[in-house]
């Protein structure tokens, strides 16, 4: 039986270990199924980031062949423009049929390309609001761990194309084979996509502005019931200006970011205390603790006691749940 072709393209300043998954999983673990290239634009050397390069086996005419294309991140995704003759062999590439694959940031490049234009993608949850701001016809699920959208399928930041290569070798080989590769790589045999990446909310940017002065009252009175009419008050603007205004900042309406904050709090109280989830609820402005339960189950997808155990300090909560995903 033919081997499945995977082309690996690596644009410069490709990310390091957003390259070596792929090519453990495919080239190293299973490569009695799998013949895996690697390709560059003119077939010439490409820089890693943070240092090194790597030397392709090929440059573009590879991806023709190919019956899957992986493209890992790089550096600076979100403001390069990619060289036309890279997304015209992407575009050819998936014409044809292959199977188009992005890890974290490799999102961009597939974007660029229109691969994703009507598709649901996700990549590293911090640039997951510039990417629904560049390319508006694809829907961000800048949460997922990673997205099967058929024959496109995309991951979020780093490690989540671990996940995504062992869902890909499920899909190919079965669930003995992807489990096997996950005990040899030491890695979760699986999280589902769907599955939310640890999200690490970033702090609110100093400034005397309207809006940052907004953001950082209702920071400040998060154990309150907050409306879009006071934070307009607070910005001094009709609540219509003040929620264009805000989303244009943010990427989010102003009610998603303030529910948004809530989360972050209630990840760091029970991360750094052991304040009991009713005491949270109430500092978090998310009422009652069943409230509170609801709202970062949907969020994180696992537990606030989940949460807790996984990443307190001393782990102060109990153990993991009995059928928990984590």
């Amino acid at each position: 039986m033919a081997r499945h072709r995977i082309a690996v393209l690596l644009l410069d300043q490709v990310l390091p270990l957003d390259f070596a998954i792929p090519m453990h999983v495919f080239a190293r673990e299973t490569p009695e199924f799998y013949e895996v290239v690697t390709a560059t634009v003119d077939g010439l050397q490409v820089a890693v980031a943070g240092g090194l390069t790597l030397n392709p086996e090929g440059d573009l005419r590879l991806l023709r062949a190919a019956d899957t294309v992986i493209i890992p991140g790089y550096a600076e995704a979100a403001s390069r423009r990619l060289d036309p003759r890279m997304l015209d062999a992407l575009r050819a590439a998936d014409a044809h049929g292959a199977r188009m694959i992005s890890i974290c940031s490799g999102t961009f490049a597939l974007a660029q390309a229109g691969i994703l234009t009507g598709r649901t993608a996700t990549t590293h949850w911090s640039l997951g609001a510039e990417l629904g701001r560049q390319f508006p016809d694809v829907t961000v699920d800048s949460t997922a761990l990673f997205v099967d959208d058929g024959r496109v399928l995309t991951s979020g930041g780093v490690t989540a194309g671990v996940d995504l290569c062992l869902h890909v070798l499920r899909k190919d080989l079965g669930p003995t084979v992807a489990n096997h590769v996950a005990r040899r790589i030491v890695a979760a045999p699986r999280r589902d996509g769907e599955q939310s990446q640890y999200v690490e909310t970033a702090p609110v940017p100093p400034g005397d502005d309207a809006i940052s002065a907004a953001q950082q009252w209702m920071l400040s009175a998060l154990d309150r019931p907050i409306t879009v009419a006071q934070m307009a008050a607070r910005a001094n603007l009709s609540p219509r200006h003040f929620h264009r205004r805000f989303q244009e900042r943010t990427a989010a309406t102003p009610l998603a970011w303030l529910h948004a904050q809530r989360i972050a709090r209630t990840k760091e109280l029970l991360e750094t205390t052991t304040l009991p989830i009713e005491e949270i609820a109430g500092r978090v402005g998310l009422g009652t603790p069943a409230n509170l339960r609801a709202h970062f189950r949907r969020s994180t997808s696992i537990s606030p006691s989940r949460h807790r155990y996984l990443f307190a300090h001393e782990h102060p909560g109990p153990g993991p749940e009995p059928g928990s995903r984590h």
